[in-house]
């Protein structure tokens, strides 16, 4: 009986060791098992800090703020490293401000691929750097009646920084902003008048996400 009672015993240690530990891999173990997959929708305000001549006019072109939505999709190498796609299309009024002379809208479409380094991602509040490279796509420009005008299509360097504050083990809280530098050749009238435009906006923007 003596025999019997101490294996009991011993088997229910056993038992008791493995089931906390398994609460003590758990945190662990969810952990490594989430998703790669990240999605966010913002709210973001394109806000150019534009400047360059205009030749052979003079004086330089200005471009109007833009308040629009914006998707983006971010993938975890590790759980500090994470590449993020970021889509967005706006319209902007642009003018020269001698005269002033208003050349009409134009929408751009701006892809953004940033490399990420996320400091403490399983924290509430984690905050990221990032950085990577933009190509801007200039569309549907509605010129003035006489004026035709013609945008290049451009390449562009991009920083971002943000924060994400966590709701639960899937939602979030997003805020962040980039600068993006990038310029373009505008070309009026055939090439009567010609400019090399610095865009160089600053984007901020607020939304929320959804870790897969």
């Amino acid at each position: 009986m003596t025999i019997v009672r101490g294996t009991g015993m011993a088997l229910a240690g056993l038992l008791a060791g493995a089931f906390m530990g398994d609460l003590a891999l758990s945190p662990a173990m969810a952990q490594e098992e989430a998703s790669p997959w990240q999605v966010r929708v913002r709210g973001i305000a394109v806000v150019p800090d534009e400047g360059g001549p205009v030749s052979p006019i003079g004086g330089t072109v200005n471009i109007d703020d833009s308040f629009v939505p914006e998707l983006d999709f971010t993938y975890f190498f590790t759980d500090n490293i994470a590449a993020e796609l970021i889509l967005a299309t706006a319209e902007h009024t642009v003018a020269a401000t001698v005269g002033p002379t208003a050349l009409g809208e134009v929408w751009l479409l701006p892809p953004t691929l940033t490399l990420q380094y996320h400091f403490m991602p399983h924290q509430q509040i984690s905050p990221y750097v990032g950085a990577g490279v933009n190509y801007t796509i200039f569309y549907n420009d509605n010129a003035p009646a006489g004026i035709s005008i013609n945008y290049e299509d451009s390449f562009g360097w991009v920083l971002q920084a943000g924060a994400d504050l966590k709701i639960d083990d899937h939602w979030m809280l997003n805020v962040d902003v980039k600068k993006v530098f990038l310029d373009t050749d505008v070309s009026i009238n055939g090439g009567a008048i010609t400019a090399k435009v610095d865009i160089d906006p600053w984007i901020f923007g607020a939304g929320i996400g959804y870790r897969f």
